[in-house]
């Protein structure tokens, strides 16, 4: 079985940033995706940053530059630093596992952007 368990999340302020951490562990194979997607309150979820193990990653256009993952494949963990933080960026973030054809989510974690 495998778990993702999410930290990080928070309220700040425009401009400011945050680092989400997501940990997966359980039966993953070498060959994975890991990644983040978020869903506003009356949005449908979507995508905002996913790496592969092989150091491929893509973002949503409304996160480039400003949004950064990265991941430890040693220990299943990816993590996404947010930076220059909009009103528009609050949501809750879900962390996303790909492997061997099945897809996993984390609860999510709150991401609150207000002053």
């Amino acid at each position: 079985q495998v778990q993702l368990v999410e930290s990080g999340g928070g309220l700040v302020q425009p401009g400011g940033s945050l680092r989400l951490s997501c940990a997966a562990s359980g039966s993953i194979f070498r060959s994975n995706v890991l990644g983040w997607h978020r869903q506003a309150p009356g949005k449908e979820r979507e995508l905002v940053a996913v790496s592969t193990s092989g150091g491929v990653t893509q973002y949503a256009d409304s996160v480039k530059g400003r949004f950064t993952i990265s991941r430890d494949n040693a220990k299943y963990t990816v993590y996404l630093q947010m930076s220059s933080l909009m009103p528009e960026d609050t949501a809750i973030y879900y962390c996303y596992l790909q492997s061997l054809g099945m897809n996993y989510w984390g609860q999510g974690t709150q991401v609150t952007v207000s002053s």
